[in-house]
């Protein structure tokens, strides 16, 4: 949930960041505002992208290893045996798997924002007027500690929804191996679509709130 995610998370970030950078510079060179690249950069990784990127990699890569590694226990009746010893599968199976993402995705999310804004500098750099410390200056001015607060607190609620996603699919799987595919792109889907929605409605009420 936490560790090996980091390279392809940071990988993704640093790209998103560079690519988003790659695209304001062009627009905003022909208005001599090649400066504001880095407000461009900040705000949408912070508030929005990272945590969002961050949880469409964890929905497919760890979302599905717990639907799959859950479905394979029910294939191997290894549920069945957990539920006759007393043993309650959702406190012993599901809770620490929910714990982990919840607590590892806001990590995942602080890191994409700093990787994101770096990809973002050296497009920057190279392809404008704008100077490592200029970019780094309008950053600091640009992005406030709400932003980053924004963009870690939807890490835990998208953590906790990949974890329920991916848990619940896995425990309502078959007791076949095409079942447990099945539950696999179940879980991604649900993780995926929920993300989206509710990402959508955080929007609304950020709006409404002012923040």
């Amino acid at each position: 949930a936490g560790p090996m995610a980091v390279p392809i998370t940071a990988l993704l970030a640093f790209l998103t960041g560079l690519i988003i950078a790659y695209i304001g510079v062009l627009q905003l060179q022909k208005l001599a505002a090649d400066i504001f690249v880095a407000d461009l950069v900040g705000l949408v990784m912070t508030r929005e992208l990272a945590a969002v990127m961050t949880g469409v990699i964890m929905a497919g890569r760890t979302g599905a290893a717990y639907a799959a590694q859950l479905g394979s226990m029910r294939v191997n009746e290894e549920i069945d045996a957990l539920k006759s010893f007393g043993i309650s599968p959702i406190r012993f199976l599901v809770v620490p798997k929910v714990i982990a993402l919840v607590l590892t995705m806001p990590l995942l999310v602080a890191m994409a924002n700093v990787v994101s804004i770096i990809g973002g500098m050296l497009v920057a750099v190279n392809t404008s007027d704008v100077t490592v410390a200029q970019y780094h200056f309008q950053i600091i001015n640009a992005v406030g500690i709400n932003d980053v607060l924004v963009g870690l607190f939807k890490g835990v609620v998208f953590g906790f929804i990949i974890a329920v996603s991916g848990c619940y699919r896995g425990l309502r799987s078959g007791r076949d191996a095409a079942a447990v595919g099945r539950a696999t792109t179940s879980a991604v889907v649900t993780a995926i679509t929920w993300i989206v929605i509710v990402d959508a409605i955080f929007a609304v009420l950020l709006n409404v709130l002012g923040i």
